[in-house]
């Protein structure tokens, strides 16, 4: 019974690669599959977030996968309909950003190709890394459902983003229009205002004068056309000067005729209370300007070069003109002084770096509070459900102030925009089948298709109804509303609300029951993994070299919800012991077995297997609680003190006694509670408790693969929150 295997200590790599297949050949992790088994068990449903097809996968991954598995696991050994769908997101700018460096390194550049070719490129470039990512994943023992695979540009997914675009428009959500947009001029793109970070810096401030005024800025470079200055209405430093008033004014280029406008948008308390505006390149004043029907001109284009407005200084970029136009206004007498540690908070690119320069553009936006309204309604009705509950406290403060949403991204890769563009007026019209050849607004027949594509996380916002083959398919009939979204808290605004906005706006019912959100895994020292640092600590690395087992309970153990984690290879490494000690109970309990066979349970054996049962369902409760920190703690600590230290070590006089019946029932204890434990421990350590299950003789368990015997407790996986 006991094979050669158990005589050396337990080696993963031995052992995973051919558990998978065995899993993988089975075709459990398709619910479909097990019909018979599950007929009287209810749906269970996660949708796995989509991995970005553009890189390897790292620690993050790793988390999530482990926790979704555990979940998914429980629930198929409890009987339920368990479905995990896995999925693979384009990931739009982020994709095209991986994908400009590549050609970076071969002296290519994305602006000498056209969209069609760096499109067809990145397609073979992510296509190919998607086979990759998901040997990863299955190395990391997701059981989830390959045959229901998604990728975010397949054509049906396409089309349901097609079918939602067109359903804001007829719903008047949508608009297309001139609006400041945050917008990078590294990657020429405008992103959303959750696409931008906000640097602390220590810098210059100018005091120039502008006629018998005094302004501040940060930036004199953007004021080459600023023609109007503002002052708030109840300013009393400015009250002998009326609304529109004009005055001439010895300009940066000569003399200008400016107007003085007034505005509750003047603060009084800032500087001297005045400010001249820079529509196109700042939103507060396009929008002073949009109220007061002001014209507006651009400084600077949209790689971050000064115009020809900016007269000797045209074609710098701004980092070298500043210097040179301070210079300008002192020679001119127009600079007044310089505060030289102006401290303030600078928007760049969170993919680059660079700094963002707002620029006016016509874009596709979405009326957000109507969809955040509901939303908000839902939260608040319990009807989806946070783990953690500060998490719901800042889920409902940003959709109180949400902003609308920007949807147009001026990149090659993604979902192109089914619209056409007036060029005469500017008018977009929302075209699916390409029909519309005369702008519905002005007639005019010079109209083109957009070039723009949508933001990703428009996409992948909609992603569990169309996985799930929404509106008829069975799958959606019968696993929507889902169970869980599980995924990481830095994604919160990005995705898990937009899920639930477009979800209930298609479907009329919330996309998900439960939110779950991580932290992030941060290296033992509670720094932010990076390579520049050297930190970083690749989960498929460690997995060949500890177990992925190992890795998995060092994810969990201790990792609270919402928390972030700090992770040491040391700890991993503790667990590859555990493992180890795991294989040699199990060892142990075989080789009494095969010695004194099975037989009847005496009473007094019957107390101690009793208390197991009731310690199955604390776990049972744990997992229900989405405490899995906890549940494998108690696992951990029960398997290696109570059972290993203390049952085992009482148990071997019986099993030496000559007493055949004492030491049968000792034996045959024992293998109960370890086919317990192993079942317990599965949804953690996937791997290890089928290598030991598939040693265990047929007639001695209830299925012959682990992952779809009977959970050992009858409290029902039904999630609820303390």
């Amino acid at each position: 019974m006991v094979s050669e295997k158990f005589t050396k200590p337990y080696n993963p790599t031995e052992n995973e690669q051919g558990i998978y297949k065995m899993w993988e050949d089975s075709g459990f992790f398709n619910p479909d599959n097990l019909k018979e088994k599950n007929k009287d068990g209810d749906p269970y449903c996660i949708i796995m977030p989509p991995p970005n097809a553009n890189g390897s996968l790292h620690a993050g991954h790793a988390l999530f996968v482990t926790l979704q598995d555990i979940l998914t696991r429980t629930a198929r050994m409890q009987g339920f309909k368990a479905l995990w769908t896995p999925g693979a997101d384009h990931a739009g700018f982020e994709t095209q950003v991986v994908y400009e460096k590549i050609l970076s390194k071969q002296g290519r550049s994305r602006f000498k190709m056209t969209d069609e070719e760096l499109f067809k490129e990145i397609w073979d470039f992510t296509q190919e890394n998607k086979k990759y990512m998901e040997a990863q994943l299955k190395s990391l023992g997701a059981s989830c459902d390959w045959s229901r695979e998604k990728f975010t540009l397949d054509p049906d997914v396409v089309e349901q983003v097609y079918q939602t675009f067109k359903k804001l428009e007829e719903d008047g959500l949508l608009y297309r229009g001139l609006r400041s947009v945050n917008w990078c001029p590294k990657h020429r793109t405008s992103l959303s205002n959750l696409e931008i970070e906000y640097e602390e810096r220590t810098e210059p401030f100018y005091y120039i004068k502008y006629g018998p005024f005094v302004i501040g800025t940060a930036r004199p470079e953007t004021k080459f056309g600023d023609k109007y200055v503002v002052v708030h209405p109840d300013d009393e430093r400015y009250k002998n000067y009326e609304h529109d008033q004009k005055f001439e004014v010895d300009w940066i280029n000569g003399k200008i005729t400016a107007t003085l406008i007034k505005d509750e948008a003047g603060d009084p308390e800032l500087g001297t209370g005045v400010m001249t505006i820079t529509p196109w390149h700042s939103g507060v004043d396009f929008e002073i300007a949009q109220r007061h029907n002001l014209t507006y001109e651009q400084i600077i284009d949209e790689t971050g070069r000064l115009l020809p407005v900016a007269g000797e200084f045209a074609g710098m970029k701004i980092k070298e003109a500043r210097p040179k136009i301070v210079e300008k206004l002192k020679e001119l007498g127009l600079l007044v002084k310089i505060d030289e540690n102006y401290k303030h908070s600078v928007p760049v690119c969170y993919k680059c770096k660079t700094e963002i320069e707002p620029q006016l553009k016509s874009q596709w936006f979405i009326k957000m509070k109507p969809l955040a309204e509901k939303t908000k309604e839902v939260i608040e009705k319990g009807k989806v459900k946070f783990v953690t509950e500060k998490h719901k406290r800042v889920a409902l403060h940003w959709l109180e102030n949400i902003k609308d949403w920007n949807i147009s991204r001026q990149i090659a890769w993604g979902i192109k925009i089914p619209a056409k563009i007036c060029k005469d007026c500017g008018h977009g019209m929302v075209d699916l089948e390409d029909e519309i050849k005369v702008c519905k607004k002005c007639g005019s027949k010079n109209i083109e298709k957009d070039k723009d594509t949508f933001d990703t996380w428009f996409s992948s916002g909609q992603w569990p109804f169309v996985v799930l083959g929404y509106p008829d398919s069975e799958d959606f009939k019968n696993y929507y509303p889902t169970d869980v979204m599980e995924t990481g808290h830095d994604i919160l605004f990005f995705w898990v609300l937009r899920m639930v906005m477009l979800g209930l706006y298609r479907t009329d019912y919330v996309p998900f029951k439960y939110v779950y959100l991580h932290g992030l895994v941060r290296d033992k020292h509670g720094r932010k993994m990076s390579k520049s640092k050297g930190n970083v600590i690749n989960p498929i690395d460690v997995s060949k070299e500890f177990g992925t087992d190992a890795l998995r309970m060092a994810l969990v153990v201790g990792n609270t919800p919402g928390n972030d984690l700090n992770l040491d290879v040391a700890k991993i490494g503790a667990y590859r012991k555990f493992a180890n000690k795991v294989w040699n109970i199990a060892r142990f309990v075989l080789i009494q077995i095969e010695q004194h066979g099975q037989g009847e349970i005496n009473e007094n054996d019957q107390k101690t297997l009793v208390k197991l049962t009731e310690f199955a369902d604390e776990i049972t409760e744990d997992i229900s609680k989405f405490n899995l920190h906890l549940a494998s703690e108690k696992l951990y600590h029960y398997i290696w003190h109570t059972f290993a230290d203390k049952i085992l070590e009482e148990s071997k006089p019986d099993l030496q006694s000559d007493n055949k019946e004492l030491a049968s029932s000792k034996a045959t204890l024992l293998l109960e509670m370890l086919k317990i434990q192993l079942k317990l421990l599965h949804p953690f350590m996937p791997f290890l408790t089928e290598s030991i299950w598939q040693e265990i003789p047929d007639d001695m368990k209830d299925e012959k693969l682990i992952m779809i015997s009977r959970w050992p407790s009858n409290i029902k996986l039904k999630h609820e929150l303390a």
